[in-house]
């Protein structure tokens, strides 16, 4: 399995555990990119390819829970490994029903790490996605569409024509992958979007354009 092209993003506010993780990250071939707290991660995740989204569960102004939130609206495809400290085992908890994949313990065993990321990571042409995030504006048309509404009537609510938010529909379906209005249905639910209506009133992408 080549790792050439994986991308990785970590997340951790304490310098020496982002140099530690990267260095071992990056003896298995794969690209990591650190991150000193959530915002960064969130400006960058819009440009730059992610496979999987690693992050402490503390972290300074934003936590990882809500850091998993606001990634996994905008690119719902990305696997999110949380880190966890002695006594966040509730937070985890929270974070595996907002959509983590899974989560390991601090302090950091490198084998154990490995062994998680490497089973995380998607296999090669398993992408059926751009790989693209979606922007706020698909986001809001998604989860219209899993409510059922007709193209008029989300051109209705959202007062766009209705020629736009067939484009935004063909945008939003590519990026996921999607043939047809019942894969997408499929692939929403598969990766837990259909109960993240409520997050999209109040999430505010840094650099996602309308």
């Amino acid at each position: 399995m080549n790792n050439n092209n994986r991308h990785i993003f970590f997340v951790d506010d304490e310098l020496k555990v982002r140099q530690v993780v990267g260095e071992t990250l990056e003896q298995l071939g794969l690209q990591v990119s650190c991150f000193a707290c959530a915002a960064e991660c969130l400006e960058r995740l819009p440009g730059q390819r992610c496979d999987l989204l690693i992050t402490d569960l503390r972290l300074p102004e934003m936590d990882g829970v809500e850091l998993l939130k606001r990634a996994r609206l905008a690119a719902p495809w990305i696997p999110v490994l949380i880190l966890t400290g002695y006594g966040d085992i509730p937070t985890a908890v929270e974070a595996i029903k907002a959509g983590a994949v899974d989560f390991i313990e601090k302090p950091l065993d490198k084998q154990s790490l490995v062994r998680k990321v490497m089973s995380l990571l998607p296999e090669n042409g398993n992408h059926q996605h751009t790989g693209k995030p979606l922007t706020r504006s698909e986001q809001k048309v998604l989860q219209l569409v899993l409510d059922g509404k007709s193209n008029r009537e989300i051109a209705s609510l959202l007062r766009r024509s209705q020629r736009t938010i067939e484009v935004h529909r063909a945008h939003m379906m590519r990026k996921l992958g999607a043939s047809s209005l019942i894969d997408l249905i499929k692939r929403a639910a598969a990766m837990g979007l259909t109960d993240l209506g409520a997050s999209l009133d109040t999430y505010t992408s840094p650099t996602s354009p309308a």
